[in-house]
Protein backbone atom coordinates (compact mmCIF):
# COMPACT_ATOMS: atom_id res chain seq x y z
CA UNK A 1 0.00 0.00 0.00
CA UNK A 2 1.70 3.40 -0.71
CA UNK A 3 0.35 6.45 0.72
CA UNK A 4 0.76 9.45 -1.07
CA UNK A 5 1.26 13.48 0.58
CA UNK A 6 -0.48 15.63 -0.94
CA UNK A 7 2.93 18.23 -0.23
CA UNK A 8 5.31 16.12 -2.39
CA UNK A 9 5.97 16.74 -6.26
CA UNK A 10 8.57 14.60 -7.78
CA UNK A 11 11.30 16.73 -9.38
CA UNK A 12 13.55 16.67 -12.16
CA UNK A 13 17.36 18.61 -12.76
CA UNK A 14 15.29 20.35 -15.56
CA UNK A 15 12.76 21.37 -12.94
CA UNK A 16 15.24 24.26 -11.12
CA UNK A 17 16.06 27.47 -12.97
CA UNK A 18 19.60 28.24 -13.89
CA UNK A 19 19.71 31.03 -11.53
CA UNK A 20 18.89 28.49 -8.26
CA UNK A 21 21.35 26.53 -9.54
CA UNK A 22 24.00 29.08 -9.66
CA UNK A 23 23.15 30.72 -6.35
CA UNK A 24 23.53 27.06 -4.45
CA UNK A 25 26.56 25.99 -5.91
CA UNK A 26 27.85 29.52 -4.84
CA UNK A 27 26.42 29.06 -1.43
CA UNK A 28 27.65 25.59 -0.99
CA UNK A 29 31.56 27.05 -2.19
CA UNK A 30 31.28 29.75 0.14
CA UNK A 31 30.80 27.81 3.47
CA UNK A 32 27.03 29.01 3.83
CA UNK A 33 25.54 25.02 3.39
CA UNK A 34 26.50 21.49 2.84
CA UNK A 35 25.69 19.50 0.31
CA UNK A 36 23.09 17.40 2.07
CA UNK A 37 21.69 20.32 4.26
CA UNK A 38 21.21 21.75 0.46
CA UNK A 39 19.44 18.34 -0.60
CA UNK A 40 17.44 17.99 2.34
CA UNK A 41 16.40 21.47 2.70
CA UNK A 42 15.34 21.93 -1.01
CA UNK A 43 13.83 18.66 -1.48
CA UNK A 44 16.22 17.54 -4.03
CA UNK A 45 15.83 13.99 -4.55
CA UNK A 46 19.48 13.16 -4.55
CA UNK A 47 22.49 14.65 -3.10
CA UNK A 48 24.19 13.56 -6.48
CA UNK A 49 21.95 16.10 -8.40
CA UNK A 50 23.65 18.62 -6.59
CA UNK A 51 26.92 17.61 -6.61
CA UNK A 52 26.40 17.29 -10.63
CA UNK A 53 25.81 21.13 -9.90
CA UNK A 54 28.82 21.90 -8.69
CA UNK A 55 31.14 19.95 -10.95
CA UNK A 56 29.02 22.17 -14.04
CA UNK A 57 28.65 25.39 -12.43
CA UNK A 58 31.05 25.90 -9.54
CA UNK A 59 34.91 27.45 -9.26
CA UNK A 60 36.36 24.06 -8.13
CA UNK A 61 38.27 22.25 -11.22
CA UNK A 62 37.61 18.66 -10.44
CA UNK A 63 39.83 17.38 -13.03
CA UNK A 64 42.70 17.48 -10.81
CA UNK A 65 40.99 15.91 -8.00
CA UNK A 66 42.60 13.39 -6.22
CA UNK A 67 41.38 10.67 -3.82
CA UNK A 68 41.43 11.69 -0.28
CA UNK A 69 41.74 7.97 1.43
CA UNK A 70 45.13 7.18 0.03
CA UNK A 71 48.04 8.70 2.28
CA UNK A 72 49.99 10.63 0.19
CA UNK A 73 53.62 10.89 0.06
CA UNK A 74 55.43 14.27 -0.17
CA UNK A 75 55.87 13.84 -4.02
CA UNK A 76 51.90 13.59 -4.10
CA UNK A 77 51.41 16.33 -1.69
CA UNK A 78 53.67 18.55 -4.07
CA UNK A 79 52.10 17.28 -7.49
CA UNK A 80 48.45 18.39 -5.82
CA UNK A 81 50.02 21.56 -4.26
CA UNK A 82 51.17 22.52 -7.91
CA UNK A 83 47.58 21.63 -9.32
CA UNK A 84 45.86 24.00 -6.64
CA UNK A 85 48.38 27.05 -7.59
CA UNK A 86 47.66 26.01 -11.59
CA UNK A 87 43.74 26.40 -10.57
CA UNK A 88 44.11 29.42 -8.79
CA UNK A 89 46.06 31.23 -11.09
CA UNK A 90 42.79 29.91 -13.71
CA UNK A 91 40.54 31.48 -11.57
CA UNK A 92 42.71 34.94 -11.40
CA UNK A 93 42.92 35.18 -14.80
CA UNK A 94 38.88 34.55 -15.47
CA UNK A 95 38.01 37.00 -13.05
CA UNK A 96 40.75 39.97 -14.49
CA UNK A 97 39.02 39.35 -17.99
Amino acid sequence: MEIQDSNYKKRTQKDYSLSFKLQLVKDIEQGRISTTAATKHYSIQCRKTVVNWLKKYGNFDYQYTIKQDISKTPEQRILELEQQVKLLEKQKIEQNI
